[in-house]
């Protein structure tokens, strides 16, 4: 789950890119070209595998158009002005949801059109589809202290968060640090807290993992808001002890939780809440450390003076919900996909509404075919080695759906390099499965050299895998689905034939 942070910039982007579209003539209604008997029923989707799945339903009836192309990573693509027409052009918007697209495009999908706009995911959960959530790692050294926002709608197309007063004995900065290693500073009480410089846009209902630097020692009183609930302070208790009568906290993931449902400020570790009033934030003395010399990080002070650094657990923006975004490695739930399209076609295209839902029925039947061809090449792998490693963290459904484990990956993000500590699991990993391959996707080559390294020192062979999107080789989902379980079977048990295989 990849960047939607953003200093209030992104609205305003997607609206400068909607008024260069609305002087043009290529934003025309599609309710204004069938007036002129030009156009079919239109559909957008926002990925190549939804615009897949909807072309199946839709046949001669309509026109599907994908908006990311295939090859393109849906987790960073930017909006340009053709999304903006072919979103002003749709009778029907499909989105994925869950934050698998950026906060830019869905705010292009919410300011470019009136037509319905339906998120996939979150509806074909009501149909069958099982939803796996996403947990945190909370095997920190230190507390890992995030942002989140809870109880926004859910097509919010953001949620201002800011630190509006700082009392203490020294500065407090908080920042996220960029594939590349250069922070970006959120808030920063050094020049005053300013709540429209100290301010942050989140989407709604998702958190951000943020590093923290304290300069001294000492008690700190933090006052945060989120939109318009109430100012909440915030005690952080650093190198000493919290104050008498508070509850410490000094381990695991907690977040500051913009409650929005509740109007107020919480702190939230999973599904467990306190009350900031009664709680203290304790950083132990141990992550004291020397400013790094680089001069992007002149914020925090003087290279080479101590600072009280609370880093956050992965390098990069990670910007998330609480599901895995990426259901369709379960067939079960590309089903409830599939259902979900044809009865929302239906409902805005209604004069072909029966030929949708048969259409869908009949790629049911293929889909389910699917299902057997992947549980059939899976199941004959060994079951000591039916594990993926791969490189990052996006088959989750592949492990609930088909008994294969994700047993290791370059990064929990494909957006996000790999830590130190991410890179010596991974070898770890591979020692002590003794697996013959791991899995790279053809367009997330940013990890790859780190995959590549580690299997070729435990002598493993560098096997092919499709996530997100296709290219001229996977051109369909089902041919996704075909292409990953054909590879885990060659590559995961080398022996193997493809006799078994006649779905």
């Amino acid at each position: 789950m990849v960047s939607a942070l953003s200093h209030n910039h992104g609205r305003r982007a997607v609206g400068a890119i909607l008024a260069s579209c609305l002087l043009t003539a290529g934003c025309a209604s599609s309710a204004a070209l069938d007036a002129e008997g030009g156009g079919k029923f239109s559909v957008v989707a926002t990925t190549p595998i939804l615009a897949d799945l909807a072309g199946n339903v839709a046949g001669h009836d309509a026109e599907v158009k994908s908006l990311i192309p295939s090859g393109k990573d849906p987790h960073t693509f930017e909006p340009t002005l053709r999304t903006v027409r072919d979103v002003a052009n749709a009778d029907l918007t499909l989105s994925n949801g869950y934050l698998l697209e950026p906060q830019s495009l869905i705010d292009t999908l919410h300011e470019s059109t009136d037509a319905p706009l339906m998120e996939v995911a979150d509806a074909a959960s009501t149909r069958g589809a099982t939803l796996v959530p996403l947990v945190e790692d909370v095997s920190l050294d230190a507390i890992w202290l995030g942002l989140r926002i809870s109880g926004a709608a859910q097509h919010s197309s953001g949620v201002d968060f800011r630190m509006v007063s700082a009392d203490g004995p020294g500065d407090v900065a908080a920042y996220v640090v960029s594939t590349f290693g250069t922070p970006e500073v959120l808030f920063n009480t050094a020049d005053g807290v300013d709540s429209k410089e100290d301010s942050i846009t989140l989407p709604a209902n998702a958190h951000t993992h943020v590093s923290w630097g304290f300069s001294q020692p000492g008690i700190y009183r933090l006052g945060f808001q989120a939109d318009d609930a109430e100012v909440q302070h915030l005690t952080v208790a650093v190198g000493v002890n919290p104050p008498n009568g508070m509850q410490a906290i000094d381990s695991g993931h907690l977040d500051i939780e913009g409650n929005l449902a509740q109007h107020r400020i919480d702190l939230r570790d999973q599904d467990k809440r306190f009350d900031p009033a009664t709680t203290a934030v304790s950083i132990p003395s141990s992550v004291l450390q020397p400013i790094p010399p680089d001069p992007a990080y002149r914020f925090l002070g003087a290279p080479g003076s101590d600072t009280y650094l609370l880093p956050q657990a992965v390098l990069g923006k990670h910007i998330h919900g609480e599901v895995d975004p990426h259901l369709w490695h379960n067939v079960d739930n590309a089903i409830a996909y599939v259902d979900v399209i044809a009865e929302e076609m239906a409902q805005a295209d209604p004069s072909h509404g029966a030929a949708y839902r048969q259409r869908a029925e009949a790629y049911i039947k293929r889909l389910r075919d699917t299902d057997t061809y992947v549980d059939r090449a899976i199941s004959s792998i060994p079951t000591e080695n039916r594990h993926l490693v791969t490189t990052h963290h996006g088959y989750a459904y592949l492990e609930q759906g088909y008994d294969i484990s994700v047993a290791g990956f370059v990064t929990p993000n494909p957006a996000i390099e790999p830590s130190p500590r991410d890179v010596i699991t991974l070898r770890r990993t591979l020692e002590n499965l003794h697996l013959p391959a791991v899995f790279v996707e053809p367009v997330q080559q940013e990890s790859t050299d780190t995959l590549k390294q580690a299997a070729a020192e435990q002598g493993v062979e560098l096997c092919p895998i499709y996530g997100d999107t296709f290219d001229d080789a996977v051109g369909s989902y089902i041919d996704l689905m075909k292409f990953n379980a054909d590879s885990f079977q060659r590559c995961l048990n080398p022996i193997s034939t493809d006799g078994d295989k006649n779905a």
